[in-house]
């Protein structure tokens, strides 16, 4: 007996599976909160030069504030302030007129910054004046988070797979919750980057495991609802980002309101069942059994199991031993070497051009709050379109559509003025659901694509060789300075790449998860047997409207 057979018996989605995704839900609240939190408090308010050096004689006493800044600090063509250089000395007469004001003597702020508050109250720019020539150590605290979930990614993934998922659940739980409140304390922008790194590999896990987890207590016809459904959170609690931040404008404690969901999940975990397919495969046939009975009990499928012994799990799938998997094995035989550079790839570009129009809400000329909210609930419809094309059109089209459709979309917003904001706002927003809707896709594609033995590893895998994309997205902006469009560009022709790449990878719709590593290199593709076939239409009834299923 295949152990989708199995968990059609003790109910391969019902309350027992709606209980796990709401259990997992309310850790991954924090999810999009830090991924997205960066908008917020890494955000730069309007600024210019501390002007009390050139009012050491109270020169400025019988001037307004305008007017003081007016003689004091250089203005741009359309009348703005410049932000990080001032005049060396009082220029009086550009009161009566501001003509060649370029042309006087000019220096860098030398007595620090003065910021508008009215929208921010604090942030990482404000508390250590990361602006000018230390603007780029702003934005690198975006990379800097990254770059520890991309190294969660790898350590999580392979350690879940080898301890558990349940058990590595918890440890990132923890980590996240220590970590994200020592940066929320921290005195120095050092202090802060390093516990933001370790912070982002506790975040990590908790995506990558509780996906995993949701997907191997599904039976193959609810898979994709199931992945959709665990996906709904991030989008619904983005768009309530904007409004938390909104009214929590410190950024301390937003870090510390971002993480607090963590506390009740914490509690919670107790009742968050391990996988019985990692169990199973890893010869743990008691618990096993402990959890498909209360599967079974939940499901009000008790006479299912009423003669299955634990012994009797060894059947259910051919496990390879006491084997330790490493990463390694994703490199070793030739059908898994391949499907790991191509699922890596597709990862990269997923979540790229992803947090390259994510990261990018202050571009568009409305409101920050307004245009995160936006992003938002453009997921929701995302999400039902995505729904619908994994079960019309497979995972392979679905997912090369997506991202190809992205990229079309950056490369429309580089052709529109950005004078004409409005337009150029719309194809952003239908970029932001096109590739939010891929990065569903990949999440439920990839853990059907690796086999129960490997399939944390190869969610690890992906997901550090995403957050390597990741990390890299928030620098791009940089590279206006050289080229305007450059950096739409890169988002758009990655988007595309990555789109045709997917092609190249086998469908998994309608498909048992493969167990074991032989299950994928046997065959790239053959139809399920019949034994096989008639245990699952016995197990869910389906008679003669069973249809061949293709295993990879």
């Amino acid at each position: 007996m295949k152990f989708e057979s199995l968990l059609a018996e003790v109910g391969g989605f019902g309350r027992f599976q709606i209980a796990l995704i709401l259990l997992l839900v309310i850790p991954r609240v924090t999810l999009p909160f830090h991924f997205l939190m960066n908008n917020f408090i890494a955000a730069i308010p309007s600024h210019h030069c501390d002007i009390t050096s050139l009012d050491a004689d109270g020169v400025f006493e019988n001037l307004t504030q305008e007017q003081r800044l007016t003689v004091s600090i250089p203005q741009h063509e359309d009348g703005t302030f410049a932000s990080c250089h001032m005049f060396t000395e009082p220029q009086f007469h550009l009161l009566e007129n501001s003509s060649g004001a370029t042309e006087f003597p000019v220096a860098q702020c030398q007595d620090g910054w003065e910021y508008d508050h009215n929208t921010f109250k604090s942030t990482l720019a404000t508390e250590w004046n990361l602006v000018c020539d230390k603007k780029g150590m702003n934005k690198a605290t975006a990379t800097i988070f990254f770059s520890g979930v991309m190294v969660g990614a790898a350590v999580l993934g392979s350690l879940s797979d080898r301890f558990g998922r349940k058990r590595m659940l918890m440890v990132s739980y923890l980590s996240a919750s220590f970590f994200a409140i020592a940066s929320a304390s921290s005195t120095s922008y050092v202090m802060f980057a390093v516990m933001r790194f370790f912070t982002g590999m506790g975040i990590t896990g908790i995506s990558i495991i509780s996906i995993v987890l949701c997907v191997e207590w599904s039976d193959i016809k609810h898979r994709t609802i199931v992945a959709v459904m665990i996906s709904l959170d991030w989008s619904i609690f983005t768009m309530i980002l904007p409004g938390i931040a909104y009214f929590v404008n410190d950024w301390r404690f937003l870090v510390v309101t971002a993480t607090s969901p963590l506390a009740l999940a914490i509690i919670c975990w107790r009742w968050i069942p391990e996988s019985a397919r990692w169990l199973i495969a890893n010869g743990r046939l008691a618990e096993a059994h402990h959890y498909l009975t209360r599967c079974a009990s939940v499901n009000h499928r008790e006479k299912s199991l009423k003669d299955f012994k634990p012994q009797t799990l060894a059947t259910v799938i051919v496990t390879e031993g006491d084997t330790k998997y490493t990463y390694l094995d994703l490199m070793r035989t030739p059908v898994m070497r391949r499907l790991a550079v191509l699922t890596g790839f597709t990862w990269f570009g997923v979540a790229f051009t992803y947090y390259g129009i994510s990261l990018n809400v202050a571009g568009f000329g409305l409101n920050i709050y307004l245009t995160q909210f936006i992003y938002g609930i453009i997921e929701l419809p995302a999400k039902l379109l995505i729904y619908l094309s994994l079960n019309k059109m497979g995972r392979r089209y679905s997912q090369a559509g997506t991202l190809v459709m992205t990229g079309v979309c950056i490369a429309i917003t580089i052709l529109i003025p950005k004078d004409n904001w409005l337009p150029r706002t719309v194809v952003a927003v239908m970029g932001k659901g096109f590739s939010e809707a891929s990065f569903t896709a990949v999440f439920l594609y990839t853990t059907e694509l690796y086999p129960t033995v490997l399939r944390q590893n190869g969610m690890g895998f992906c997901s550090c060789v995403a957050r390597a994309g990741v990390s890299v997205a928030p620098l791009i902006s940089l590279l206006e300075e050289t080229w305007t469009p450059l950096p739409q560009v890169l988002f758009c022709s990655i988007a595309i790449i990555a789109g045709l790449l997917a092609l190249l990878l086998p469908e998994t719709h309608n498909v048992r998860l493969p167990e074991t590593i032989e299950d994928v290199e046997q065959t790239r593709k053959r139809s399920i047997c019949l034994e096989d076939l008639r245990e699952l239409q016995q197990a869910t009834s389906l008679g003669s409207n069973a249809k061949s299923m293709t295993v990879i």
